[in-house]
């Protein structure tokens, strides 16, 4: 008799993930092997998967203390609340830069997810758009009004559709890459060309799946093909004031792409930047960028301005948004050490 538990058909009732174990992989407890692969899973979340019997190694469910091993194909169904429950309308502010019958300019917050997904049920740009706007038109992915979207620790500014039309327009200008997006970012080093592009394909890091990567030569199918121009503002010493604009909108394209060159983005914990990638070795220097993670508790980055044509006039606009108070204060503490060391 065949014992193997099947999951359930993919429902809104759960989020499935699965996962083959690399072949290097060490011995490593289950449940600490996948926080590093489910985003926003807590520990605890993990565990009482596995007490439900809804982890599962090589179709047999496991407990939280199994060790993976090499090429275990890992399975894993999460609960969470039904989809109606997910996009309740919440009474949240909104930055609106813009809007007219068609559309709205929004500038997001740090720290502001920007749609429900696992961890994240509440407090969203979706649950705050969906409370102030009526019949959101909804995207490919089922998220009403969204036409791109940026990282929840990144600020900046997003379009937002408002009929089928608008999104339908607004969204094939992305895809064929005449919008224009233009990001402000500190990076750690002193970036030695000017002026330059970065060009490599982007996809999921096959170690860690919370980052992605860079995949070149023979690799490249492994990505999607990522485009990143980028000039120099100011050079701070140990860290660059960099203009990013992109070509595609890979996801953490920017992140992944300076990390490539050798200039991890400030503070972005994800991809190494909240350590003291350059620099020296002195106390007091060590203490200076602690008060700098302090003010800027975050990735330094900022999506400063956005262009695109208006799907019903066809006039092409802009939009363009301040450096936000938080990284402001960061490029000034640096500003103020790097003059000092000229001295």
């Amino acid at each position: 008799m065949d014992t193997t538990p099947e999951l359930p058909p993919k429902n809104d009732l759960y989020e499935h993930y699965k996962f083959v174990v690399e072949k290097g992989q060490q011995p490593l407890r289950i449940d600490k092997y996948l926080m590093n692969f489910v985003e926003n899973a807590t520990r605890n979340k993990i565990q009482a998967a596995a007490k439900d019997g809804s982890i599962f190694v090589n179709d047999s469910p496991v407990k939280s203390n199994y060790k993976v091993k090499p090429n275990d194909v890992i399975r894993v169904k999460f609960e969470h609340p039904p989809h109606e429950n997910l996009l309740v309308g919440e009474d949240l502010p909104l930055d609106i830069v813009y809007e007219d019958e068609d559309l709205l300019v929004v500038n997001k917050p740090a720290g502001m997810v920007v749609h429900p997904g696992h961890g994240n049920y509440s407090g969203t740009l979706i649950n705050a758009l969906i409370f102030h706007f009526e019949n959101l038109p909804k995207n490919s992915s089922d998220r009403p009004g969204l036409v791109h979207r940026i990282d929840k620790d990144t600020s900046g500014l997003l379009v937002v559709a408002k009929t089928e039309h608008a999104m339908n327009h607004l969204s094939n200008q992305f895809a064929e890459k005449t919008s224009e997006r233009e990001y402000v970012a500190i990076v750690w080093g002193n970036v030695k060309e000017d002026e330059g592009t970065v060009e490599g394909n982007i996809g999921r890091h096959p170690k860690n799946r919370l980052q992605n990567t860079v995949f070149e030569g023979d690799d490249a199918y492994k990505g999607k093909p990522a485009v990143t121009h980028y000039k120099v503002i100011e050079r701070l010493g140990y860290v660059t004031l960099l203009s990013c604009k992109l070509e595609t909108g890979r996801t953490h394209q920017i992140r992944v792409h300076m990390k490539h060159i050798g200039h991890t983005l400030f503070n972005d914990e994800r991809y190494g930047g909240h350590l003291i990638l350059k620099g020296t070795t002195f106390t007091k220097y060590k203490q200076f960028v602690d008060n700098c993670f302090k003010v800027l508790p975050r990735q330094a980055l900022h999506a400063k301005t956005l262009g695109f044509e208006h799907p019903t006039t066809g006039k092409f606009m802009s939009f363009n948004t301040d450096i936000p108070e938080d990284m402001q204060q960061c490029i000034e503490k640096w500003k103020h050490y790097a003059k000092h060391q000229e001295n």
